[in-house]
């Protein structure tokens, strides 16, 4: 893939002989009043080409670095109902043309409206989707280097962080079934944190993963005879130096390949279930960003559990009760509702965690529900539970995503959600799911949380309880590939900034 690097540079650069080789204006109508050199370039040019300022175009730019000009308009700002992704929108398209074009190290420059609280991070997030626009999937040769220089002093250090975390994401949502199946997925994060300052292990003995993970080895039950697709779990902890203000404690969904198990998905909807290992993809992309900042006083626990959701004889099927890590007893409504399975024993082992963690919030992060899609198009769902809701946690992540381009809608967990997952006889303690697709059932992507809740033991840690933790469930069933192709297109690594900007938030 195409390697992206960030770097701060001095306004002078663009001038003159320089190693840069070509200059990117990402702005709205290109007025650039710091920059008279640049603008009274785009006057001349658009005096006689009608779509400067309309669409991305390429001029012949004497005098600038490179002598190339791309500019890439974000239309127009002033609506009410735009908000800063027409920066990392801008920015994409201009840096593949800048890229198809032969530029290899593109300086940088954002212009927009200054006094505009929605695209205070236009700059930033202009940067962010340099990296989306040149990002190649893993198996795709090309190790060519491109420099992105930045002139508008965005913090270098958070950015590149940001991007290692991002491409380590899209890696592993976009991996195909066999490249990232869960031991090769694991094998990955050994290497990403292998110079980090991480502690981490994986569980790869199928006895202690029958004993310990019940739910999720059920899921993977019929894979465990493939070697090549047998569960993992990986575990990563950050602990930094000096006091802990806060933990945090992440579950991550790995489904490698979702076929729908003994509910087979039919009528080709198997297509693209490669991708609905997002979460856990995420979560790894996110430990490599900290990582690299190191930042004080909050710990991090992450567990990801990765499995193939495979069909065979072995494979589990409705109607099984299944006693989980935390001690309810599940009856499967469904074995294409997977992805709570998986993440009710990740949450479950996160709990007791929390119980001795410094003011602990726990977060789960998944490809869960084609309901999120059907409810909110292409944008991440965020389900609080009590706890989150009257600390307003949800509120906090909604108004930062719309901040770093990564919009999130908010949804309220309700009583009929516990009654979706209600036992139905006196053998089980909680139904997984209904029996049908969650894109046709009511509340299909609230319900979940009342399931992980009950079945993870997180219940118990309600707001009259005496130690309160704050859970949201994070579904990007739709928001974690590109929404133009939801198949096949690039891993959008969401909601990894979002994250990192809550981290300085609460």
């Amino acid at each position: 893939m195409a390697q992206v690097t960030f770097s701060t540079q001095q306004r002078d650069a663009l001038f003159g002989q320089s190693p840069w080789d070509a200059v990117l204006v990402v702005s709205d109508r290109f007025v650039l009043a710091d920059w008279p050199e640049v603008a009274q370039l785009i006057q001349h040019a658009a005096s006689v080409d009608q779509r400067i300022g309309n669409e991305a175009t390429l001029l012949l730019a004497p005098g600038l670095a490179g002598g190339r000009l791309v500019l890439s308009p974000t239309g127009d700002l002033d609506s009410d109902y735009e908000d800063v992704r027409r920066f990392y929108e801008a920015a994409e398209t201009g840096i593949k043309m800048a890229y198809r074009a032969g530029a290899r190290n593109v300086l940088l420059l954002v212009d927009g409206p200054d006094a505009d609280a929605r695209y205070l991070h236009g700059a930033d997030v202009a940067a962010l989707g340099c990296g989306q626009g040149l990002y190649l999937n893993p198996d795709v040769e090309d190790a060519t280097q491109v420099r992105v220089g930045l002139v508008d002093g965005q913090d270098v250090d958070r950015l590149t962080a940001l991007e290692q975390g991002r491409v380590a994401a899209r890696d592993l949502c976009g991996g195909d079934p066999e490249q990232m199946a869960p031991p090769a997925f694991a094998d990955y994060c050994l290497a990403l944190f292998e110079e980090d300052p991480l502690d981490v292990s994986i569980i790869d003995d199928a006895e202690q993963l029958v004993r310990d993970y019940p739910l999720l080895s059920a899921v993977a039950r019929s894979s465990f005879a493939v070697a090549r697709h047998s569960a993992r779990v990986v575990r990563v902890e950050y602990c930094p130096e000096g006091e802990i203000h806060q933990t945090w404690l992440i579950a991550g969904k790995g489904v490698t390949y979702d076929t729908g198990g003994a509910d087979l998905k039919v009528g080709g909807s198997m297509a693209g279930m490669s991708r609905d290992k997002g979460g856990a993809a995420a979560t790894a992309g996110f430990m490599k960003t900290v990582a690299m900042l190191r930042p004080r006083g909050i710990r991090i626990i992450a567990e990801m559990g990765l499995v193939r959701n495979s069909i065979g004889s072995d494979a589990f099927v409705p109607d099984e009760i299944i006693t989980g890590h935390a001690g309810a007893r599940v009856r499967i409504g469904n074995t294409d509702a997977e992805g709570r399975l998986v993440l009710a024993d990740l949450l479950s082992h996160l709990r007791e965690d929390a119980e001795k963690a410094v003011n602990p919030r726990v977060f789960s992060l998944a490809t869960l529900t084609g309901h999120v899609g059907r409810a909110y198009g292409p944008y991440t769902g965020v389900v609080e539970n009590s706890v989150a809701r009257r600390g307003q946690l949800g509120r906090v992540m909604q108004q930062l995503g719309e901040r770093w381009a990564e919009p999130v809608e908010l949804s309220t967990l309700r009583r009929e959600d516990f009654a979706q997952v209600a036992p139905r006889s006196e053998s089980e303690d909680l139904l997984s799911s209904n029996n049908g697709a969650s894109v046709n059932i009511s509340r299909g992507h609230q319900f979940p949380l009342a399931f992980l809740l009950q079945a993870s033991g997180l219940d118990q840690y309600h707001l009259a309880s005496d130690k309160p933790i704050p859970y949201l469930h994070v579904d990007i069933a739709s928001s974690a590939v590109e929404a133009s192709n939801p198949l096949y297109g690039k891993p959008t690594a969401r909601p990894l900034t979002t994250l990192l900007a809550m981290m300085s938030e609460l």
